[in-house]
């Protein structure tokens, strides 16, 4: 039996209890917010602190950061091309199965390309999912190079680096863009809280 035959195979069992049911007990409404944007753009900053804000109103989250998912359910993936679109594709999953669960789920991920964007976009209901393109300069975050990478991307020791040898696409339908190097961190935070608070999260 090939791969294929055993995925015709699959029936997916129905769960008898909805999500809304897991989402009622925990007073909110679940969502997504993704936030991309090139590395050192101050993804995970902003998450992070988005986190707290909204752990310090009693919701329910969870964060979904792309170099701790590459640490694990993620790492026996490259950085090519392919690989790039597995990684957000697993990402994407995870996220919907959380906000079945019942949670607002944060990701920050660079996730450059546009199809995987829309394919993650994809797998959630109307108003469940809210992108953020944190669209700080490639030239701001290679000043910034908090994990040297920039450095050796440009010294030629690394290699499919987004922005320089493979492409950053950047959003059209985004629901909030953010500057980085235009905003400080609370103005920044504050908005992605608007964006979250004004989805009527609370239940």
């Amino acid at each position: 039996m090939n791969e294929r035959q055993a995925n015709v195979d699959i029936r997916p069992y129905s769960l008898a209890l909805a999500p809304q049911s897991r989402a009622r007990i925990k007073r909110q409404r679940p969502g997504c917010i993704w936030l991309t944007g090139l590395s050192g753009a101050g993804k995970s900053t902003l998450a992070n602190e988005l986190e707290i804000q909204l752990n310090g109103r009693g919701l329910h989250t969870f964060l979904l950061d792309g170099d701790n998912v590459r640490n694990g359910l993620c790492r026996d993936l490259c950085m090519s091309p392919q690989s790039r679109k597995e990684n957000i594709r697993r990402m994407a999953e995870v996220a919907r199965l959380m906000v079945d669960a019942g949670l607002i789920v944060i990701v920050s991920a660079i996730s450059p390309f546009r199809a995987d964007r829309d394919a993650a976009r994809a797998l959630f209901a109307e108003g469940e999912f809210h992108c953020a393109y944190i669209s700080t300069s490639f030239a701001a975050c290679a000043r910034r190079d908090p994990k040297g990478l920039y450095r050796a991307a440009l010294d030629g020791k690394l290699r499919h680096f987004t922005g320089l040898d493979s492409p950053y696409e950047a959003p059209l339908d985004a629901d909030c863009e953010i500057d980085t190097e235009q905003v400080d961190i609370q103005t920044a935070t504050n908005r992605l809280l608007a964006l979250v608070l004004d989805q009527k999260h609370r239940g």
